[in-house]
């Protein structure tokens, strides 16, 4: 998003918003989009009000905030905002124009977490899906699945960004994670780039659905190891 203004990214905004919202990625006042500023507009953030509707959004009211993450404008923030902050700092560590996050509970992810019974409890964390497209492994990668914690908790932002550091440093950064029986984090350059991970990553959960064992089928396989390999050749997945 670089060169991206702030009146632009503002726009940008409340346009993706809109379009998720009218094709049912978000619905009521779920979800929340964030955006990282640049130097060249005083740097700090802006991100969906609380309680907000994203497909009603007005670019003025949106909340501004400085590096510190204190408000400076617009109308209340999203209580989000703690882990977005986390999940800026430790995704740039990995990919430094990582600008925008945005924050869904699309449905098919969210009932895909509900079928992983053992995030009730801090046991280890596992993925929501495995490598079942070629685009899923190239354009989202691996989506860790977090313990549930009740909406807002402090203890997820520390547990996203230690996720997030362990993976990059094994050599396979990632854009997204999910909070189980709540709903993805993705993140990515742009909110259009933020945007096109989440709906790859939302696809991807609703085949996995549609094809899970308890429909009377056997689970889906996965690419396997060599297919990965020439994705990876070819096209540089992260997987």
């Amino acid at each position: 998003m670089t060169g991206m203004t702030e009146a632009q990214a503002r726009e940008e905004i409340c346009r993706v918003g809109k379009s998720l919202f009218d094709r049912g990625y978000v619905h009521a006042t779920a979800g929340n989009i964030s955006v990282r500023l640049d130097e060249a507009d005083g740097v700090g953030f802006l991100i969906t009000p609380t309680d907000a509707c994203l497909g009603f959004l007005d670019p003025a009211r949106l909340a501004r905030l400085d590096t510190n993450a204190q408000q400076r404008s617009g109308d209340k923030a999203s209580k989000t905002i703690a882990l977005h902050t986390q999940i800026y700092a430790a995704a740039t560590r990995f990919d430094t124009a990582t600008r925008c996050i945005i924050h869904t509970h699309s449905t098919y992810c969210v009932a895909l977490s509900l079928q992983h019974a053992q995030h009730d409890t801090n046991a280890q964390i596992n993925e929501l899906l495995a490598p079942l497209t070629p685009y899923f492994v190239m354009k989202v990668g691996h989506v860790p699945l977090m313990p549930y914690h009740r909406p807002g908790d402090p203890a997820v932002a520390a547990l996203v960004a230690r996720t997030i550091a362990d993976y990059g440093e094994r050599g396979t950064p990632i854009r997204a994670v999910m909070l189980a029986r709540l709903g993805p984090n993705v993140w990515h350059d742009s909110p259009m780039q933020a945007m096109a991970t989440l709906e790859e990553l939302e696809e991807t959960a609703r085949l996995a659905c549609l094809t899970h064992a308890s429909h009377g089928q056997p689970a889906p396989a996965a690419l396997t190891a060599a297919q990965i390999d020439g994705l990876r050749q070819t096209f540089g997945a992260r997987w």
